[in-house]
């Protein structure tokens, strides 16, 4: 069983940048999904355990980087040049293969960007 534990949302302006935080109780591989209002909940990034293959949906590739700190068992998400289209919950996963979620859920952080 692997506990995810989210933190980093919140409220920004159009332009601006948020960091997500992920943490793990263990080593695998991680990524994040995000759910917009009516919406189906899509890929956005993920990593692999090593840290060294990051993959990304097309609409964040520039903008978001994933990347993870194994000796805190953490995946982070920095976010840069948001827009309202990124509005959404943003949840960690663990355990899944290229865009397909695994089967470990972070509880979920709203990120909301205001234009």
């Amino acid at each position: 069983q692997v506990q995810l534990v989210e933190s980093g949302g919140g409220l920004v302006q159009a332009g601006g940048s948020l960091r997500l935080s992920c943490a793990a109780s263990g080593r695998i591989v991680m990524g994040w999904f995000r759910q917009a209002p009516g919406k189906e909940r899509e890929f956005v990034a993920r990593i692999s355990w090593s840290g060294g293959i990051t993959t990304y949906t097309d609409s964040v590739k520039g903008r978001f980087t994933i990347s993870r700190d194994n000796a805190k068992n953490t995946v982070y998400l920095q976010m840069n040049s948001l827009s309202p289209e990124d509005t959404a919950v943003y949840y960690c996963n663990a355990g899944g293969v290229g865009t397909i979620p695994g089967d470990y859920w972070g509880q979920g952080t709203q990120v909301t960007v205001s234009s």
